[in-house]
């Protein structure tokens, strides 16, 4: 048996789990029509074949009507849905894993315009900030039926094969009830924390009377709420003891922080170019103070921190969970001594930021997650050896090479520039952002893995293209920042590229004109304001940078707002002229009738990329596909078929932004689709 403390199994109740590393409850937005059918049974199954000792679904299932998800979530108090979990549940069993799921009332922390219009209910009238419901103050009868309405939703998941449920207190309805900052009740639920728990307890007690002993209860909760006036660590530590003492549960799961702000949220779990488990030490107090199994997650990428979580004795359980989107066989890896192939988590918060604006959960950099019924995690050896030609070192070129290599091709890459990376090295010379990197790094290690030739300060012509007698070629090339937006001036302005590479030195008076919304614009803005200028935003959105998201947006709107940078927004640079060392700026509105006039002495336009496509037209007509691809193939997930140049000499394909501005998941996940089938 292995010495390694993350492979030891441990024993929770009757439940044997084969190791120590758990996925936490999350919910990546995959139900249809709020079950979890083959899309979201296939998710969950693929980090059971990974080896995690225990996956936890659904990152709170709902419980009644009136809490409504404000998200993709699951509907636990439908009781069609017993069937899809014993289906996803067998499955999960069959491969040696555990699996229990979350249950939870959001109370406040939904709106009242979905599902059934129903009022949202709370201990009080506060509204929550991110959700923005004005909540009707609960009354007793909402809070019986309530909990029965808990207890109904866990008889349903027992019946469907479930090894456990874990409560969602923290944020929710729950944790609100417990809260001195959202439980104004007289009576038995108000007041002394006594009676602020008591809503907690008679929910696991009604849940217990139904499910019996021997199924497992846990439950994730706030331990210190880091508010003025909320529980803190004294109080956490006794609300802990408290539920330990009461009987009914056998975990805990421990959070520390609050999550009614985006910025509470984001301290709660922790993106990138913030600390790596920010709260193990403090779980550690909680399980010293109470000697009962604990569990934590919050921002635990790598395994010598889980490692070091479960040796030292913080933890009897670690969640590796947006790992385990990154790459789902970290343990079957870790088992078979490949800790160099894990795919490496870089806190990107893809993932999350999608579903909190309404999307499915998917991993920056891992494209076949979330996509299992269509993308491989593990890719089979190709039946003919292909030469599989790739121009460009980006994220994009260097997957389409990984997965080519993986595939048993021979792969060669061109690159212009002396090393790899493209724009996410660019982007990583930013202190905020430099996990990214680990995109690129991962790739070439694995790409040395399987023998691709590389040519660095390599400007690719169709001629060295054509010499290499390819069978396959592949243009990532990506793009250029595209600044020919003004109506006149466009040779005044500078890219966000330019400032953030340095090229350009910060002005001392500087306007943004950002119509991209993504990083760039705001990475920017951080360098210039950083070095002391005046720094205006500006956009003719209705918010700025919203291809950043919520959680991204935190770390940066700290930095700006303490360098007083100005936001603009409903606004749009028309034209810049010169007048003396000022730069004019002409702006006006999408909504008309506006026509206004600044001055600056540096103006930086943010745009996007125009593609660097050139070499992809060059090699279009000795194509035997002339570059077209079958969308019906690309999306069954068959090889590439299309001959329109019988005369052809190799199949031709771009990927990534020398298609056309868009993100890395995009061009990542453009190189696996087309790769994957060579």
């Amino acid at each position: 048996m292995s010495n390694d403390p993350l492979l030891q199994p441990y024993q929770l109740k009757h439940l044997t789990l084969r190791n120590r590393i758990i996925v936490t409850s999350h919910e990546p937005a995959y139900p249809e029509d709020g079950m979890p059918k083959e899309r979201y049974r296939a998710y969950t199954v693929e980090r059971a074949k990974g080896g995690v000792a225990l996956t936890m679904t659904a990152g709170s299932a709902a419980v009644s009507r009136d809490s409504p998800p404000v998200f993709n979530n699951l509907l636990a108090y439908k009781d069609e849905i017993v069937p899809w979990i014993r289906e996803m549940t067998d499955a999960v069993h069959e491969e040696g894993a555990a699996i229990m799921i979350q249950l939870t009332h959001l109370g406040r922390r939904t709106r009242w315009d979905k599902g059934d219009w129903l009022p949202v209910v709370a201990p009080s009238h506060h509204r929550e900030a991110s959700h923005r419901a004005f909540p009707k103050k609960v009354e007793d009868w909402d809070i019986k039926r309530i909990i029965k309405d808990f207890a109904d939703a866990a008889e349903r998941m027992k019946a469907g094969g479930m090894d456990g449920i874990e409560l969602e207190a923290y944020g929710h309805l729950i944790d609100q009830f417990a809260s001195p900052l959202t439980n104004e009740l007289d009576g038995p639920y108000g007041g002394a924390l006594e009676n602020r728990m008591r809503f907690c307890l008679d929910v696991f007690k009604a849940i217990r009377e139904r499910v019996g002993n021997e199924f497992i209860l846990g439950v994730r909760y706030t331990a210190d709420e880091c508010l003025p006036g909320g529980n803190g660590q004294a109080e956490g530590i006794e609300i802990s003891k408290r539920l330990r003492d009461s009987g009914l549960i056998d975990y805990l799961n421990v959070i520390r922080g609050h999550i009614d702000t985006d910025a509470g949220l984001t301290d709660v779990i922790p993106i990138q170019g913030m600390a790596n488990s920010p709260h193990l030490d403090f779980a550690g107090e909680i399980r010293a103070a109470t000697n009962f199994p604990t569990f934590h997650a919050a921002k635990i990428p790598d395994v010598a921190t889980a490692r070091h979580a479960i040796a030292a004795g913080k933890v009897d359980m670690v969640g590796m969970t947006r790992a385990h989107m990154t790459d789902p066989h970290i343990v079957r890896k870790i088992i078979e001594k490949r800790e160099e192939d894990i795919r490496p988590c870089v806190g990107a918060n893809y993932c999350l930021d999608r579903i909190y604006q309404g999307g499915a959960a998917y991993c920056i950099h891992n494209a076949a997650t979330g996509r299992e019924l269509t993308m491989p995690h593990i890719l089979t050896k190709a039946d003919v050896r292909k030469k599989v030609v790739v121009v460009g070192a980006g994220p994009a070129g260097l997957e389409a090479a990984r997965v080519a290599g993986e595939r048993g091709h021979e792969v060669v890459v061109f690159e212009a520039a002396n090393n790899a990376g493209g724009q996410i090295r660019l982007t990583a010379q930013s202190e905020r952002r430099r996990e990214m990197i680990s995109i690129i790094d991962w790739r070439m290690s694995q790409c040395e893995k399987y023998d691709v030739t590389f040519h660095f300060n390599s400007w690719a012509e169709a001629d060295t293209i054509e010499a290499e007698k390819p069978d396959v070629v592949i243009i990532a090339t990506g793009g250029l920042p595209h600044t020919e937006v003004l109506s006149r001036g466009n040779e005044l302005v500078v890219s966000s590229w330019d400032i953030i590479s340095g090229d350009v030195k910060p002005g001392t008076n500087v306007l943004i004109f950002d119509d991209a919304g993504d990083h760039a614009g705001l990475q920017a803005a951080e360098f210039i304001a950083r070095a002391g200028a005046k720094v205006e935003i500006m956009t003719p959105d209705r918010s700025f940078a919203p291809e950043v998201m919520a959680m991204n947006l935190v770390p940066y709107m700290r930095s700006l707002q303490k360098h007083d940078v100005t936001f603009t927004v409903t606004y749009r640079l028309e034209a810049v002229e010169k007048s003396g060392n000022q730069l004019v700026a002409h702006v006006g509105s999408d909504y008309g009738g506006i026509a206004r006039e600044h001055s600056y002495d540096q103006i930086v336009v943010n745009h996007g990329t125009i593609p660097l496509d050139e070499l992809y037209f060059e090699l279009k007509p000795s194509s035997s596909n002339l570059g077209e691809v079958s969308h019906d193939e690309l999306l069954s997930g068959k090889p590439q078929s299309v001959v329109r140049n019988p005369e052809g000499r190799f199949q031709l394909f771009r990927i990534g932004d020398a298609v056309a501005a868009r993100n890395t998941h995009a061009a990542i996940y453009d190189a696996l689709r087309i790769a994957k089938d060579l």
